[in-house]
């Protein structure tokens, strides 16, 4: 090829793995047969960047839950296969559905897919213009919501879906809204500035020590990445020292050295919950590392992880530094979505202004909004609070017997407490990658484990 043919935008690495895709394309085997509890889905691939992601996020947004997975990717070819069941912990037996698994995953290994940080659609959605993403972070605060829902009310902004979590004092939301009159996106450049600038005065607060962002862009992100990514540019995972007598109900986890083969070894011990296995994989792409090997297993009211990772530049985990940030940005990743609290399910016909209305009454009941998720299908407001009393505590009979009669007994549904007591760590029974000699208690009983200076 002649140099006057390279136009500028040319990659030949992104090209040559293009190709190499072509001639070797993703192979998907989905098996109901060798398990006798969960659907086996087997995935082989040429390697690339962000690929253990790619598949972990399709599974994740098709409510598919993961018991087990073994992870290979060491060298150009991507080797997984995951043990998946439905939320009610059965296999997959729709035809339609077992397809939809495959053809999800080719789709989005392909030849012509792109791994992109930053915004990735979600699963069966393709980028519309039918409404505005508001992305929000800032200092969470009992009523942050309800003010945050009354100024967009007052914008004459529709909220059609909307997910918030918060985490160690910081909150983060990215919301799907429409203009009240023409239900479409909002792309006046002049009213936009004024959404945002509105937001961000009550986001700040009297907070003056640590900021508040506001975005808003066109089309679909990935929701739940974005919001980790959001939370982590926060910096939520930075405790205080008043953060320590809370150490007995954080995860376990452990980032250790096998110097011999350049690896660091990541094992995590937690309670398991859904999207768990997400959480952590996306945490650690998002950091920059490779996972080369793992296993995961989640069969058990506990969850075991163990991953192999270098950096992506090549080199292992190089300092106590690093080490224990690595540590505490898993720990923040897997704390976001646990939902301690009172759970409330909220369904009834949509309208402009329902969730203001909804989380004013918290606010005047002196609830504060832990975590929520805001849906519309149909014409029907689908809505899932996490919440407690301003002071962290469970709340009263009394007080949600008040509530549900402001807001409707048969619309307001109490699906009863999450469960606050973490079971403390338990070693794992020696099943996991190559007979569970990686296991990082068997590291130190070989010798291969480098101390950080």
């Amino acid at each position: 090829m002649m140099e006057g043919d390279l136009s500028p935008s040319w990659d030949s690495d992104d090209e040559f793995e293009k190709f190499i895709r072509r001639m070797n394309p993703p192979r998907v085997v989905i098996d109901n047969e060798s398990c006798a509890n969960a659907t086996v889905v087997r995935v082989d691939s040429a390697n690339k960047y962000g690929i253990l992601l790619e598949v972990v996020q399709v599974l994740t947004d098709l409510n598919l839950i993961t018991k087990k997975a073994y992870i290979s990717s060491d060298g150009g070819w991507f080797m997984d296969v995951f043990n998946v069941t439905d939320r009610d912990g059965k296999k997959i037996r729709e035809e339609s559905k077992l397809d939809e698994i495959g053809n999800y995953i080719r789709k989005s290994l392909g030849a012509d897919s792109a791994f992109v940080p930053s915004c990735r659609r979600s699963v069966g959605v393709a980028p519309s213009s039918d409404y505005t993403v508001i992305e929000l972070t800032g200092t969470d605060r009992p009523g942050l919501l309800s003010e945050v829902s009354a100024v967009l009310t007052s914008l004459k902004c529709n909220v059609v879906n909307a997910e918030v979590w918060t985490h160690n004092t910081r909150a983060a939301s990215v919301m799907q809204v429409t203009d009240e009159e023409t239900g479409l996106a909002i792309i006046d450049p002049e009213r936009l500035s004024r959404i945002k600038e509105l937001l961000c005065n009550v986001l700040k607060g009297n907070n003056i020590t640590r900021g508040a962002k506001t975005a808003v862009s066109m089309g679909v992100t990935h929701t739940d990445r974005r919001l980790h990514q959001m939370m982590f540019a926060d910096r939520d995972y930075e405790r205080s020292d008043k953060d320590t007598a809370n150490e007995s109900h954080r995860p376990n986890v452990t980032v250790v050295n096998w110097f011999d083969k350049d690896y660091s070894v990541v094992t995590i011990r937690c309670k398991d919950r859904p999207k768990l296995l997400f959480d952590t994989v996306c945490t650690l792409t998002d950091m920059q590392y490779v996972v080369f090997h793992g296993n995961v297993d989640a069969e058990g009211p506990e969850a075991y992880q163990e991953y192999y990772i270098r950096h992506i530049d090549g080199s292992p985990v190089n300092s106590e530094a690093e080490r224990q940030r690595v540590i505490q940005c898993l720990e923040a990743a897997i704390e976001r979505r646990v939902s301690e609290g009172l759970k409330l399910e909220l369904c009834t016909s949509d309208r402009v202004g329902l969730l203001s209305d909804v989380t004013r009454i918290f606010r005047e009941n002196g609830l504060t909004v832990i975590r929520a998720e805001v849906s519309t299908q149909g014409g029907k407001a689908i809505n899932t609070f996490y919440v407690r009393d301003a002071a962290g505590n469970s709340v009263d009979a009394k007080t949600l017997e008040a509530i549900r009669q402001a807001i409707g007994l048969t619309v307001l549904q109490v699906k009863g407490h999450m469960d606050q007591s973490e079971s403390p760590p338990q070693d794992s029974p020696t099943r996991f990658l190559f007979g569970g000699l990686f296991k990082s208690k068997s590291l130190y009983n070989f010798g291969l484990v480098r101390p950080y200076s």
